[in-house]
This record gives C-alpha cells, structure tokens and sequence, in this order.
C-alpha cells in the first residue's frame, strides 16, 4: 500500500487497501458486494466508486505493478509470456462482451476476452500488463455501445496479437530486462508480432500449427513443420526436460532445424515420449543459442497459464460485476496487484537450498509456500471480526432487495415484448 498510496486522492486508499484485503481474502466471490461485507461496509459503495468514478490513474498502478514485480523477481533468466484468458458473461452491454471463442470453456461463449503479459523467472511469475480486446464489427463500429460502456474515444480495433506486441514494448521500455518472449499459436502465427520482436532484438519462442510452412535447406525448399518430422534421424532427438512440474521434471523429446538462411532462425519440435504427440514453434535469437534455451523458453510459456488460475482461483480476477471499461481494467490491475504481492511473498519465504531438481525425490520436508497457501495464512491473518447477526441479516436483506429489483426490471421488458406467433 505504501507503493500505490500516492496514486490516490484522500480517501480512496483506505477503499484500496479494503478491496485488496478482500482480495486476498476467503470471501466465496469477490465482487463489489462481497468485497464490501467482508470489509464491513454497510453498503457497496465505496468498492463500487473505486472501480467506477473515483479519481486514480489505472495506468500508473500498472506501471507499479510491473516495477513491483521486477525489483523483487527480476532476475537474467526472465522471459515475458503473452497469452489471453476468457470472462464468460450474461447480455451484451459489458465491454468488449460477444460470442467469441475462449479457451476458458473450450468453445464459443457470449464472453470478453483480456488479452494478458506475464514474466517469468527462476524467482516466480506474476502478471504485469492486461488489456480488453474490442471486437472491430460489434464494438469498434459501433458508437452508442461504446459510449454506453465508456470506452474512450481514442480505443481503436486493434488484434490481439498487436495488443501483445503493444505490452512488450511498453515493459522493454520501462526497464524490464529480457532476452526472450514466448506465446502460443494465437501469436506465433502473427508475422508482425515476430518482426517487432526482432526489430526490437528479443528473442522469441512462439508456438506454430503443424500447417506453418516453413524454409528449409538454406532457404531453397518450403514445406509444412509436420512434414519436416518424417524427414529426421533418430539422431535428432534429444530428451530434455521443460522445466519442474507439480509432479516432476517435464521430459519431451526435441529436436531442431535451421529454417532460412541464417543461424540465428529455427523451427522447434516438442514431441510427447508417451503419446508422440507433436508441437512446433518457431524461433529467432540476436545470437546463437543451444538447444536448451530453446527448450527452456519453451517450457516457460506454461507459467501464464498457471497465473491465470492463480489469479482467478485465489485472487478473483474473474469474479468482478461491472460492465464498464475502465472499471474492468481497475479489477484486473488490482487483482493483479495481489498475485504480485503473494507471488514475492512466496519467493521471499523460499528457503535457500542447492539446486537440485530431484531433490524432492529424496525430502521429507513440507512443500515451499506456495501461493495458494499463503492467500490462505493471509485471509486469516486479516480476517474481519466476527459480524454481528443484524449486520448478516442486513447484507442479506440487501442481496434479495437487489435481486428483486433486477427481477422485476426483467419481467417488465419481457412482458412488454408482444408474444411471438
């Protein structure tokens, strides 16, 4: 709080510090609502103004939150992760809101889609940018959604994979040390998304479908990355490991190939020793690396994946009520806020022990505190007393009052709607 206190006006940090303790807490959702029970308001206001109307610079607590996360998890070995998560939703008026797919359900859904950057290194990972995608034809197009809404005039269609090159330059330009940017298929496929990582000089490691056609042979002969498989020796593969899992070191077999006509470009091959599955990426240094960059970038990109059920399992990233656009970006950053703060807790009270990736093999100690436990340790620490039964009461007088009053206004437009034949 002592970071982003000066970020607000006189009240508001009290309102902020509430709504991270809320965060952090048990609370079953964390909406505005809950939020404000679990701090002991007597109303949701002051939760609601702080995402809405209250006066504080959304982008400046990003730019804290990234420098947070870089004083205390930076290291050499960092690699910055873009990805995109889904918010499934009901009706049409939240921002950016249509059927769209999302890998959250695996399938089309009336959703938004927050489009994410996230660094990793050996010290832990932590979400550091976030932005809302607009969809051109529904929303860009379309001005009285928009102002409803309160998207800003100067938001314009912009894809995804843009929106990622857009975070990475502005973390590279705020300081972030790194030699590497990993994706999946979404934005590996983007060829300007790769020629502003290269104009840039980061290295990427960007996963490819198995219809990417690449250049082998120096360049003379095209041809698609899943024909390039049957093409290789046995010799070509080598087992490595991308990184430690929940249940042990990631074995894949990997090989590589030189693409264009240069040392610096390769296409990667993962392939599963169990199922032979297959996955491609491909690959771009400044300099020549060994394979076993290449494949621990390449194991990085799982990181964000594991931030985004942090964030919404521990931290209600997904759990916010609000349709308007800045109040969305408000609930992602402070819910990223407190990933961040619990992703430094658990580093900070990592003890320091030899590397030795098959260590837990042999121990008996408890695990490391993971996030998830020290949300835990955290939400009871700064539990609100016990409320009193009239406090209960009231909370649950307001619910049902809200939920009638959101009924009846349903009833009322359906029942204005002449019957259809």
């Amino acid at each position: 709080m002592a970071r982003i206190a000066g970020l607000f006006g006189r009240v508001e940090p009290r309102s902020a510090r509430a709504y991270l303790l809320g965060l952090l807490s048990g609370a079953e959702r964390k909406n505005c609502w809950q939020l404000a029970e679990h701090a002991g308001h007597a109303r949701p206001g002051p939760m609601q103004r702080l995402l809405r109307t209250a006066r504080w610079d959304v982008a400046e607590m990003r730019n804290e939150v990234r420098r947070y996360v870089l004083d205390h998890l930076g290291t050499d070995d960092g690699v910055l992760i873009v990805d995109e998560t889904g918010f499934l939703k009901k009706g049409h008026g939240s921002a950016g809101v249509q059927r769209q797919y999302t890998g959250t359900a695996g399938r089309i859904e009336n959703s938004q889609v927050g489009v994410f950057l996230a660094y990793a290194s050996s010290k832990g990972r932590a979400l550091i940018d976030r932005r809302l995608y607009l969809p051109e034809h529904t929303w860009c197009q379309d001005a009285e959604r928009r102002r409803k809404a309160g998207v800003p005039d100067d938001i314009v269609f912009t894809t995804k994979p843009r929106l990622a090159l857009q975070m990475i330059a502005a973390a590279l330009d705020a300081g972030i040390s790194t030699s590497w940017v990993t994706g999946d298929e979404a934005y590996g496929q983007d060829p300007g998304l790769r020629a502003g990582l290269e104009d840039r000089g980061i290295g990427y490691v960007l996963a490819v479908s198995c219809a990417t056609r690449v250049r082998i042979n120096q360049g003379r002969t095209a041809i698609r990355t899943n024909q390039v498989v049957g093409r290789l020796p046995d010799s070509a593969w080598h087992r490595q490991s991308a990184g430690p899992g929940a249940k042990g070191p990631r074995y894949y077999d990997w090989a590589w190939v030189h693409i264009g006509t240069g040392d610096h470009r390769h296409l990667l091959i993962r392939r599963n020793p169990t199922t032979g599955e297959l996955a491609f990426y491909l690959c771009w240094s400044p300099r020549i690396v060994p394979l076993s960059e290449l494949v621990r970038v390449a194991g990085t990109r799982w990181c964000i994946e594991e931030c985004f059920q942090a964030a919404k399992g521990q931290v209600g990233l997904d759990h916010y009520q609000v349709r308007n656009w800045t109040a969305w970006h408000r609930h992602a950053t402070l819910a990223m806020l407190a990933l961040a703060f619990l992703a430094v807790a658990a580093d900070d009270a990592r003890p320091t022990r030899p590397a030795d990736p098959n260590c837990p093999a042999r121990s008996g100690e408890p695990v490391d505190l993971t996030v998830p436990e020290i949300r835990r340790l955290i939400g009871t620490l700064f539990s609100p007393p016990a409320r009193s039964l009239s406090a209960l009461l009231h909370w649950s007088n307001w619910r049902r009052s809200h939920q009638a009053s959101a009924r009846r206004s349903h009833y009322r437009r359906r029942l204005s709607v002449p019957a259809s034949t």
